[in-house]
């Protein structure tokens, strides 16, 4: 399903200037409900600046209109030939904005710390560094291993969910040499590590 330019900060603006419903918002930016509730409150995006997706020629305004009148229907987006398309990312490696880049060291610690079964070419590719950086903070001899706290890059913004997910089931399927039973009791704790971050309230490790 095609997706609005920017879809975090036209989320913004939909909360801000619509009576739309999280579902609604959700739905026609792409993002989970959870997510534009948590932007809605303030704990996501927080000084994003909106984008008004009928200014750019997104939306028309009788289009919201319809759509909060209706909380079942759903927005559709106005496609045109002259629209930007979304870039696909093929090679290389992953760009990292600024703002994120001093949370990569945090990031990586803790996937040295919870998932050592993955590569450092896979924690390379997952947050976007090298691999001197990834033995540095691994010995401790980074330049700022006192001030590094292990967090989970998925909650820094630095990978997705579903990349790291992929990424442990790769590492699975490596290790298939194991012990059946050795293999699947890690299988199981690496669920149960992806499954607690999308649960409220778990904080996670702050040593190494």
């Amino acid at each position: 399903m095609a997706q609005p330019l920017m879809p975090k900060a036209t989320a913004v603006w939909l909360i801000d200037n619509t009576s739309l419903t999280f579902t609604q918002v959700a739905e026609f930016c792409g993002l989970h409900e959870l997510e534009v509730q948590a932007i809605a409150d303030g704990e996501v995006a927080t000084g994003m600046v909106g984008m008004d997706p009928i200014a750019s020629g997104q939306l028309t305004l009788e289009e919201v209109r319809r759509c909060e009148a209706d909380p079942s229907a759903r927005l559709k987006l106005l496609i045109r030939d002259n629209m930007p398309r979304p870039v696909t990312r093929t090679k290389g490696p992953r760009y990292t904005p600024v703002t994120k880049r001093q949370d990569k060291p945090d990031g990586i610690s803790w996937l040295l710390k919870n998932h050592p079964e993955l590569s450092d070419a896979q924690i390379a590719r997952l947050i976007g560094t090298t691999k001197p950086t990834i033995n540095a903070i691994r010995d401790r001899s980074h330049w700022n291993s006192a001030n590094i706290k292990p967090q989970s890059p998925v909650q820094l913004g630095l990978c997705s969910y579903q990349d790291l997910a992929d990424a442990l089931e790769k590492a699975r399927r490596r290790r298939g040499d194991k012990a059946p039973a050795s293999a699947k009791a890690e299988s199981e704790a690496d669920d149960d590590v992806l499954a607690s971050l999308d649960r409220p309230g778990v904080e996670e490790p702050t040593s190494i």
